[in-house]
């Protein structure tokens, strides 16, 4: 599909305007200073001509009166390629010598006057002609250079918009291109030429990451929802197989009993999977509303314990807590029971017959430490990034019951406390929880 927009869209043209507006403003000044400082320095130069005639005839005069001056002045005029306009007159206005140059302006005269020790005036002239054709010759020049400018100006500020807006235009038919096909795999080229580090390289970095960012939500959310539906189904199904089964049987009260406590069973099955999912959706966007209050950690692990203590016993696993009273935490007692529930449910659920069990609560620093150790199966190192997602469950725990969820929940519901919660593991060396939260009063 071809690409039909303008070469140079209005947002375009207006920015090579604009630059080629300040580029021109800038070179009429430059040109306008130098034509003032230009006819400045030449009417300068002909005020010091006057003032040195006038010194000088101011000594001739000194030096022999009136006549030397007289001399000196026809003398100098005969020589000198351009005439100046000379004359000397008395107190009276008389004029004494008058020089006067053929087809002389009076207008077009650049004067100075001396007035001498006796009164005698000496008045010297000079024609800007000269000067006035130099500086018209010199303004026809600036003006051929500003129009040479204003030419360059508007090629090179298209040249230079049309570079700068190329990577904005790649981004542009990225984006479009996602919006037609959906597809978020899509990137906007970063090209060696174009990575000076400056604004829109800096741009084009945040939007390929941003990119990255909504294909691994996408991706996830799919995989998911795929999560989901598998295991829904499976629920699902049943309930749907023992209703059918129950309608279709002669009609026994017994029989129907016992379908409907199986459908309640698989109705439950399902609605804990749902509700577990909306805690961590509410957990990780900040929904989860808690019960904050002081709580002894010990005492969280005590009540999760007495609650697998049997299973653990039925399995052969033993189950052992080495817990610290004065360990104090600000938090919901129900969010942090589950927390703790569901890591010692995995890890008995996970630890063979003669395996065991270590729960421990500590204080380091200003954090309070609840770590759970098993010799259990372990956990493979390539399934360790992923744990933590929803309906996950690795290969070596696919035989055990469950829905993939209670990491996911202890992860949100221990973040959503300000904590965090970490995992080392290997595959047949059992694995160690460890979950870390602020203690409510800081030692």
């Amino acid at each position: 599909m071809t690409d039909s927009r303008p070469l140079f869209p209005a947002f375009g043209l207006r920015l090579a305007l604009w630059y080629s507006t300040l580029f021109v403003i800038g070179a009429i000044l430059i040109v306008f200073l130098t034509y003032w400082l230009t006819s400045v320095s030449l009417a300068q130069r002909d005020r010091q001509i006057i003032q040195a005639k006038l010194g000088e005839y101011a000594a001739a005069y000194e030096r022999g009166g009136l006549g030397m001056l007289a001399d000196t002045v026809r003398a100098e005029q005969s020589a000198a390629p351009e005439r100046l306009f000379v004359r000397v007159v008395d107190r009276g206005a008389e004029a004494l010598v008058l020089s006067q140059p053929e087809g002389w302006d009076p207008s077009a005269l650049e004067t100075g006057s001396l007035r001498l020790w006796d009164g005698t005036l000496v008045q010297v002239g000079k024609s800007t002609d000269a000067r006035d054709d130099l500086l018209s010759r010199f303004r026809a020049a600036l003006g051929i250079v500003t129009l040479s400018m204003v030419v360059i100006a508007l090629t090179g500020g298209l040249a230079v918009t049309r570079s700068a807006l190329l990577p904005i235009r790649r981004l542009t038919r990225v984006v479009g291109r996602i919006i037609r096909t959906g597809e978020t795999d899509q990137r906007v080229p970063v090209t060696a030429a174009s990575g000076s580090g400056d604004a829109i390289d800096e741009l084009t970095t945040l939007f390929n990451a941003m990119l990255d960012k909504i294909e691994g939500l996408v991706t996830g959310m799919r995989g998911a929802l795929d999560n989901v539906s598998h295991d829904l189904r499976t629920p699902l199904t049943r309930l749907r197989g023992t209703a059918e089964m129950a309608l279709a049987a002669p009609p026994d009260i017994d029989r129907y009993q016992e379908a409907l406590a199986d459908c309640v069973e698989e109705s439950d099955r399902v609605l804990v999977m749902l509700n577990t999912l909306m805690d961590i959706s509410e957990a990780e966007s900040g929904a989860l509303q808690l019960r904050r209050e002081e709580i002894e950690l010990a005492g969280i692990v005590n009540r999760a314990l007495d609650l697998y203590r049997d299973v653990a016993e039925s399995k052969g696993v033993s189950l052992a807590a080495h817990a610290v009273p004065a360990v104090v935490v600000k938090g919901d007692r129900t969010r942090l029971e589950q927390v703790a529930a569901n890591l010692i449910d995995n890890a008995v659920k996970y630890t063979p017959s003669g395996g065991s069990v270590d729960v421990e609560v500590v204080a380091r620093h200003d954090r309070g430490l609840l770590r759970i150790h098993d010799t259990g199966i372990g956990i493979r190192q390539d399934d360790l990034p992923h744990i933590w997602e929803r309906l996950f469950r690795g290969d070596s725990r696919l035989s055990e019951r469950g829905l993939g969820l209670g990491l996911s929940l202890v992860k949100a519901i221990v973040e959503a406390h300000g904590g965090t919660v970490e995992v080392a593991s290997a595959l047949g060396e059992g694995s160690t929880f460890t979950v870390s939260l602020p203690l409510a009063t800081k030692p």
